[in-house]
C-alpha cells in the first residue's frame, strides 16, 4: 500500500513577528511605551493584524502585548522581552521569551492562534524540509539563476551592510559570488545541464 501523502503546516506560510522588523519599527527603543499595528497582507491585500504594545522601561520586565482576534475570539496577552550585550560591544540584542517554552528566540510564529517559538509546534516544517533530494540537487545548481533579481534587491537593500571595519561582510561576499555565478551561467549550459540530469 503506497504511503499517504502529508501536507505538514510550514513556517514560512505562518504569521510572523521578528525582533528585527520590531527594531526597525522603533519599537525597542529603551525607556519607552509605544502602541501601533502590525499588518500582514499577500498580493497587496490586508489579510491580518495585530494591535501591540511594548514595553522597554528597565526598571520592570520589558515586553510586548498583543492583542487581536482569533477566530472571533479576543486574545490579549504579554510576551516578555530579554537582552543581552552584544558580543560586538554596541548596545543590546533583543530576544523574545516564549511564553510556552521559555526559550530566548528572534521570531515567533502564529499557528493555533498564539505567537510562540517554533519548538511550541509539532508536526511543523520549513518549506526547504519538504522539498525532493532532486529538487535540493537542481535548486543548488541553478538556484542562482533563478534568483537573480532577489539578490540584486538584497544587495542594494536600503540598510545592507557591504563592509565592516574596512573589509567586505561575509553576507556581500556571498552574495557576489551568487551573482557572479548566475550571470556566467548561459542559456547553453543551462540546457546542457538539464539534459544530463
Amino acid at each position: 500500500m503506497p504511503k499517504l501523502y502529508t501536507f505538514p503546516t510550514l513556517f514560512d506560510n505562518a504569521l510572523q513577528i521578528s525582533i528585527s522588523k520590531l527594531k526597525e519599527w522603533n519599537y525597542l527603543e529603551p525607556g519607552q511605551i509605544k502602541n501601533g499595528s502590525i499588518t500582514w497582507s499577500r498580493n497587496g491585500i490586508q489579510t491580518d493584524w495585530i494591535s501591540i504594545r511594548a514595553n522597554t522601561f528597565v526598571d520592570e520586565q520589558p515586553y510586548i502585548e498583543l492583542n487581536y482576534n482569533y477566530r472571533d475570539k479576543p486574545r490579549k496577552y504579554k510576551v516578555m522581552l530579554v537582552s543581552i550585550p552584544s558580543n560586538l560591544g554596541k548596545g543590546d540584542v533583543w530576544y523574545f521569551l516564549c511564553p510556552q517554552t521559555k526559550k530566548r528566540c528572534r521570531k515567533l510564529y502564529s499557528i493555533g492562534g498564539y505567537f510562540l517559538h517554533r519548538d511550541a509546534f509539532n508536526g511543523c516544517m520549513y518549506d526547504s524540509q519538504t522539498k525532493s533530494k532532486k529538487y535540493r540537487a537542481l535548486d543548488k545548481a541553478f538556484g542562482d539563476y533563478f534568483k537573480i533579481d532577489t539578490l540584486f534587491e538584497e544587495l542594494y537593500k536600503k540598510n545592507f551592510k557591504k563592509t565592516y571595519a574596512g573589509k567586505p561582510t561575509k553576507k556581500y561576499l556571498k552574495l557576489t559570488q551568487q551573482i557572479k555565478n548566475a550571470e556566467s551561467m548561459s542559456v547553453d549550459e543551462f540546457e546542457q545541464l538539464m539534459i544530463t540530469r
